[in-house]
């Protein structure tokens, strides 16, 4: 992911660089290729649910947590003079019965949490809904004869979509057409989702068995080099493509957005959360006109979202994470917009999670 991030940011900072105006200052991506290199090489990994040394103090675990492959919390058991506490973090919490990895393993007897509040004040469709509001904008894209672009995370995202991609066609709920997945790191991150099996729930395993990869199927083709992405761009015919980043930032979406966001038979459909202030948020608003790679275009595609295919944890799912943690812990609401994280830390009182629930400002110092 950090090579990926490199490379793409010098990618857009050539395009962009090609394109300035006399005067205009030279644009110079963040790291690159060698920097991400460099870092790698400091990394050493953990299993889950095995110990490891941080001080002489402190002893820290990994837990499941549901969201993306590999996520973490992270609970740090921490020594003092009157005994050891427990203080966890729950970094991106994951779903349940979400499709391909486990659920999030529940944490108990914590005297300290940190827990995130992306959706915070909001709560997911069932998965049956999130599959008919799919059948039924491809449909319709597919009826007016145009593309369905989907900007998504390149890990846990894409792959979600393609295993729920794969059960609409195999139920003969969507057209026939084209699904491209085109994305460098959406196709090696896949890879890398097949490599480890044993992180996937029970469903996922099944289907390995009975039938075979649920990561691939007859109408998806999985992009990697350019020249096929610069093709896929220029087809005219009805499809899907899924392509990075999720909330348009950078990456071959940009691309395909240009392409597509002029013409009203087309369908930007969002799948997951936009930050504010992102060029995904700002198309998901309704703004009329949009700036990409520096120059503005209407938005006269079609916009949808599904909610529901967020890894984040709704609000129901956060609080029963919570109550898990036990009644003694201190709850400290993060890691959400305002307003989620102050709704988050309102249901937390009025459900009794525990005695003390705080939305930390920005710089706040806490004694525990």
């Amino acid at each position: 992911m950090l090579k990926d991030s490199a490379r793409i940011q010098e990618q857009d900072a050539y395009f962009l660089n090609k394109r300035r105006e006399r005067g205009e200052p030279e644009v110079r991506p963040l790291y690159g290729e060698e920097d991400a290199d460099r870092i790698l090489r400091q990394f050493v990994g953990f299993g889950y649910g095995r110990p490891f040394h941080v001080t002489d103090r402190v002893t820290g675990m990994f837990y499941d947590a549901g969201h993306i492959l590999g996520s973490a919390a992270v609970v740090l058991e921490v020594r003092e003079a009157g005994g050891t506490k427990r203080l966890a973090f729950t970094g991106d919490l994951g779903r349940r019965g979400m499709p391909i990895i486990r659920d999030p393993s529940p944490l108990s007897d914590i005297d300290i949490l940190i827990t995130e509040s992306t959706y915070g004040n909001r709560c997911h469709e069932p998965e049956q809904d999130i599959k008919e509001l799919m059948s039924k904008h491809i449909g319709d894209a597919f009826d007016r004869g145009g593309k369905v672009v989907i900007p998504a995370f390149s890990v846990g995202r894409t792959q979600a979509l393609v295993y729920f991609l794969r059960e609409l066609f195999d139920a003969s709920k969507l057209p026939t057409l084209s699904i491209y997945v085109d994305s460098p790191l959406s196709v090696n991150v896949t890879e890398v989702f097949r490599l480890h099996r044993e992180c996937f729930d029970a469903e996922t395993r099944k289907y390995l068995e009975d039938e075979g990869d649920p990561l691939g199927f007859g109408h998806l083709t999985y992009i990697e080099r350019i020249e096929d992405s610069k093709a896929l761009q220029k087809l005219g015919e009805a499809c899907v493509i899924l392509s990075a980043s999720g909330m348009c930032e950078s990456g071959r979406i940009l691309h395909h957005l240009k392409n597509t966001i002029e013409d009203e038979r087309n369908l930007i459909l969002f799948v997951g959360y936009q930050a504010s202030n992102t060029l995904g948020r700002r198309i998901r608003d309704g703004q009329q006109r949009v700036k990409i790679f520096g120059r503005e275009y209407d938005v006269r595609a079609r916009v949808a979202s599904i909610e529901g295919l967020s890894a984040h944890a709704d609000c129901n799912e956060l609080l029963a994470y919570a109550k898990a943690a036990g009644p003694k812990a201190h709850v400290f609401v993060v890691h959400g917009e305002p307003s989620a994280s102050r709704d988050l830390a309102e249901t937390f009182r009025k459900e009794n999670v525990c005695r003390n629930i705080s939305v930390p400002e920005r710089g706040q110092v806490v004694e525990v």
